[in-house]
């Protein structure tokens, strides 16, 4: 005797078997129980989840010998009949196979003779969508008006490929994908009749790997008692279904969650080792991270999730301390590598770098928590955020006042350059130049003179370390190789120096330009490291003010943070 496989031997033979459409079956059998049955019905939904079933079991109800009745007796002979398909008065019809409107005037004229034996003559058309346009509009008129003894029961997986005009004149039933734990119960109720043992972790492979129909998880389960036998392993389901191990996925989010990298990277070595596909991993570990995410913002998640009790438990364990915020970031992130996969040379890389992204992301602080430090340190003794700016803000100058005097490093020529001069300056441009400012520092004072009047020599004389500076010599050196030095030795550039020292030093100065060896006490600091070591001395104490003072200070305390960098106001606006 050939084998029957399972999907065929379980077939369901009444509504109480049918596993997952109670809304269906109920219906129809209050239909059948007030005697409103209609004269069409439409089946629709996935591959495997009881439409032609269902369809036979109502040809049954209908049929049945023992009279109409909610379930049908399975032991009359028009029962019997219907089951091994040999019914005479129920055809069923295959929509791919007759698609030509021949077939449906066929049809037509089969539909005006009385059913031979049964009580009906039922005509079950599956895969209803595959017909052609000419076949549904010769069906339109028999199917809206068909004989008493007639019904059509029509089962499609693409609903909406039937005509509109089609479905306005059936009833019709919307099949719904069955949920993982019904069908782990149905496949329990199979294996302990059949006498295998399995475990219901390996059910539950069997079942997802079905992805919802019942025809599937069965013809999954056939392939696992072939390869294993009556005695089924959780290890040789692992291995022929080529699934991801749940144990990896736990795994992967304790680490993750854990903040611990090397056991992260672990995990994708073990999925190398293992030989799962990088993707398909990623893939399993976004549909985790997702049930995780759900039972975290809803907590009882039964009906949302395709996941056994067992599993439900260990994910509730496993989420409890988790953020909310930290699992959008996790999901965000796979969700990005996941699409880098699609086109990787190394998918191994990208999948690690996510781990170790998501391994070593900063903690997220809410916004309320925020909101509410930020509300502490306003309301501190220690004078708060707005009198800690008061104190850094410099204070505004009087509009009466004068406008302030030329500091020693910003000599009245740059002062004018910066200054709009008013019509009457031009006037007053042919008076001998004013007697230049005197700080006390002659080197100083004479570059500041020069950048007045020639600023791209007052530059280069920045560059200089001063080596002699008096009425009668003027010294300065250079590193070897200076452009500075020279740019300075050029007969233009040496002409117009030597005039302003003469006018600086109310004399004539010896000019001489040499070379250094820098970082020796030969070279004395030029006016450019000066200027650099003073701004270091300026922020370093701007850094002690704004760090010792409270209102930073208890923010730090509050915040748990350090000081990035302290920016001068006056600098700032």
């Amino acid at each position: 005797m050939s084998y029957l496989v399972l999907a065929r031997k379980w077939r369901p033979q009444t509504f109480s078997d049918l596993t997952g459409q109670e809304h269906v079956s109920q219906t129809l059998q209050n239909a059948i129980d007030s005697g409103r049955i209609a004269h069409a019905f439409l089946f629709t939904g996935a591959r495997g989840v009881g439409k032609t079933s269902s369809a036979r079991i109502l040809a049954k109800a209908l049929t049945c010998e023992q009279g109409m009745s909610p379930e049908p007796c399975n032991v009359c002979s028009a029962c019997t009949e219907i089951t091994a398909g040999t019914a005479v008065d129920v055809l069923e019809i295959d929509g791919a196979s007759n698609t030509g409107v021949d077939d449906i005037r066929e049809l037509r004229e089969n539909v005006k003779y009385l059913p031979s034996r049964l009580r009906y003559k039922i005509f079950i058309i599956d895969e209803v969508h595959m017909l052609s346009t000419s076949a549904f509009n010769a069906l339109l008129k028999t199917l809206e008006e068909p004989p008493p003894h007639v019904k059509f029961i029509f089962a499609t997986t693409e609903p909406h490929k039937v005509p509109i005009t089609i479905l306005s004149r059936c009833q019709r039933f919307d099949f719904r994908r069955i949920p993982l734990g019904k069908v782990v119960g149905r496949l329990r109720h199979i294996v302990d009749q059949e006498g295998i043992t399995i475990s219901d972790e390996a059910l539950t492979m069997v079942a997802r790997k079905g992805d919802g129909s019942m025809r599937d998880s069965l013809s999954v389960l056939d392939q696992v008692l072939a390869f294993c036998g009556d005695q089924v392993r959780d290890e040789e389901v692992v291995s022929l279904l080529g699934v991801v191990d749940r144990r990896l996925l736990l795994d992967a989010t304790a680490a993750v969650f854990g903040r611990d990298t090397r056991a992260a990277l672990g995990i994708v070595a073990r999925v190398d080792e293992f030989g799962y596909n990088m993707r398909q991993f990623c893939g399993e570990l976004i549909d985790h991270l997702r049930n995780m995410l759900i039972i975290k913002a809803v907590g009882d998640a039964s009906d949302l999730v395709d996941l056994s009790e067992a599993e439900l438990a260990v994910l509730r364990q496993q989420v409890d301390s988790v953020p909310l915020d930290d699992l959008q970031r996790h999901l965000a992130v796979l969700l990005r590598a996941d699409g880098e996969l699609a086109h990787a040379s190394f998918p191994r890389l990208i999948l690690e770098m996510a781990l170790v992204k998501m391994a070593t992301l900063a903690p997220a602080v809410p916004v309320d928590e925020l909101l509410e430090q930020l509300k502490k340190i306003e309301e501190g003794g220690a004078g708060g955020v707005a009198d800690a700016r008061a104190q850094w803000r410099p204070a505004p100058q009087a509009q009466h006042a004068p406008s302030a005097p030329v500091s020693s490093n910003r000599p009245a020529g740059r002062q004018a350059e910066e200054t709009p001069p008013a019509p009457v300056r031009r006037r007053e441009e042919a008076k001998p130049a004013a007697e230049p400012r005197r700080t006390g520092d002659e080197w100083a004072d004479f570059v500041a003179l020069v950048r007045g009047e020639k600023p791209r020599l007052g530059s280069m004389l920045e560059q200089g370390s001063p080596l002699a500076v008096s009425a009668a010599r003027l010294e300065i050196g250079f590193p070897e190789g200076s452009f500075a030095l020279a740019s300075l030795r050029d007969n233009d550039s040496r002409e117009a120096l030597k005039g302003l020292a003469c006018r600086f030093f109310k004399g004539e100065p010896e000019l001489v330009f040499r070379t250094i060896a820098p970082g020796t006490d030969e070279a004395p600091p030029n006016l450019l490291e000066k200027k650099r070591v003073e701004n270091e001395r300026r922020q370093s104490d701007l850094n002690q003010v704004a760090i010792s003072h409270p209102a930073v200070t208890e923010a730090l305390d509050v915040f748990g943070g350090t000081v990035a960098d302290v920016v001068s106001l006056e600098r700032k606006e």
